[in-house]
């Protein structure tokens, strides 16, 4: 059987979570994980992929100007493997309160088909 490459094209994001009053809250929504019904998802070609994607960005907050984009699926958040998390997990990890600064791994379909393109 012969060997595949698979390539992963991914970008970092970095951004910061907004104060609101006592609370530090992000400027994107995720959808996804393992324990959710995968043929619901619609940025899963397949709909077989369970992992953590972004479903909302609001206008303006730090993560749109830093390139984050609804479709963008989180590989991982702060250095943590979020590919085969429950929903709650990731939410967990994303609102962390001793952590004001996130960084992001993603991954997205238009990134991945300019390559294969080159």
């Amino acid at each position: 059987m012969p060997e595949q490459l698979i390539t992963a094209v991914v970008q970092r994001i970095e951004t910061h979570k907004l104060c609101q009053g006592d609370s530090l809250i992000l400027g994107f929504s995720i959808g996804g994980g393992i324990n959710q019904d995968p043929t619901q998802n619609p940025f899963s070609e397949d709909k077989t992929n369970k992992g953590i994607y972004v479903t909302m960005v609001t206008e303006g907050v730090p993560e749109e100007v830093a390139g984050l984009q609804i479709g963008d699926k989180v590989m991982q958040v702060n250095g943590w493997d979020m590919t085969m998390v429950t929903h709650d997990q990731a939410k967990k990890r994303l609102t962390k309160r001793n952590e004001k600064v996130v960084q992001l791994l993603v991954t997205r379909q238009s990134l991945q088909k300019a390559v294969q393109q080159s």
